[in-house]
């Protein structure tokens, strides 16, 4: 079975992706119309832009939180160097495999003196708040019922349990012990020479802020091109949430394809079909420009 599995792994996420694309393009396909209706005015094109300049906000702004991550391991942080090299790799998350944005920040902790055993801990941490910040986001929703979820008793106690064992795997009681182990492994002393000290509230609040700010350009996006009422607010942003956290756990590059197919199917009874389809394609083009953008500064801050 391990080895069936082993054969298979390569190719799934590719498989994925492949499906998901096509519900898109069958999507596009059906409202293609309604899509080149259309039309952006210079104040859309300005909206677009604040939405551009809080997504660059959002990814500096993760770059400090797994800056506090590396902290809580007692590493040497100095966020001149910190915030570059969070921004530089962060567009390398579409490479094929997803993992070479974690590579890269491994490989600068080890450069800069700190533990390789803590610089992978800290890109493994980092992934694991976003995804219970998302959690607690799209447990709020769906309980307040800000967003229809079907199956809603289901999907209600996997949320519950999923964001159970996340908050319950970063634990100090659990995650120490993993360590020590992992060095006993390693033939090194049991004690390692990071431990976390005390639950990471501090980082996981700060991701909450990075899916708040994430989210907000998502808004605002939206906003360039269709009239949003308040009380629609909390459902594009837990929508956005639960689009956003699938679109990191599953693996496709960059969750191409994930993120776009869950916020269709999560507003659909909300906004046209052309609208969504828009502002997807958008939004995935902000983000991908702010990554660019977000990079260049990056290289430019070590000249």
């Amino acid at each position: 079975m391990k080895k069936i599995w082993s054969s298979v792994k390569p190719y799934l996420r590719w498989v994925i992706l492949g499906g998901t694309l096509f519900f898109l393009i069958k999507a596009f396909k059906d409202n293609w119309q309604d899509v080149a209706a259309i039309r952006l005015n210079s104040n859309a094109w300005i909206i677009l832009f604040v939405a551009f300049s809080i997504t660059i906000l959002a990814h500096t702004w993760a770059g400090l939180v797994w800056g506090w991550i590396l902290q809580s391991f007692n590493q040497p942080v100095q966020y001149r160097w910190v915030l570059p090299i969070y921004l530089k790799t962060n567009i390398a998350k579409y490479l094929p495999g997803n993992v070479w944005h974690y590579y890269g920040r491994i490989l600068a902790v080890t450069k800069a003196g700190g533990s390789l055993e803590a610089a992978t801990v800290s890109v493994l941490l980092e992934p694991l708040l976003m995804v219970a910040a998302a959690l607690l986001v799209a447990l709020t929703g769906s309980s307040f019922g800000w967003v229809n979820i079907k199956g809603n008793l289901e999907v209600f106690g996997l949320q519950i349990l999923s964001l159970g064992i996340v908050c319950l795997a970063i634990h100090p009681r659990v995650l120490n012990p993993v360590l020590q182990l992992l060095s006993r492994l390693k033939g090194k002393s049991s004690n390692p020479d990071f431990q976390l000290e005390h639950y990471p509230l501090l980082p996981l609040l700060g991701e909450l802020v990075f899916l708040g700010l994430r989210g907000t350009g998502f808004i605002v996006t939206f906003v360039a091109l269709t009239s949003v009422n308040p009380n629609q607010i909390l459902l594009l942003f837990t929508a956005f949430s639960v689009a956003w956290v699938l679109g990191l756990v599953i693996p496709t590059p960059g969750g191409l394809g994930v993120f776009e197919t869950t916020a269709l199917t999560l507003l659909n009874p909300y906004f046209s079909t052309g609208i969504i389809l828009s502002v997807v394609a958008l939004f995935r083009l902000i983000s991908i420009m702010a990554e660019v953008v977000g990079a260049c500064l990056g290289f430019l801050s070590d000249r």
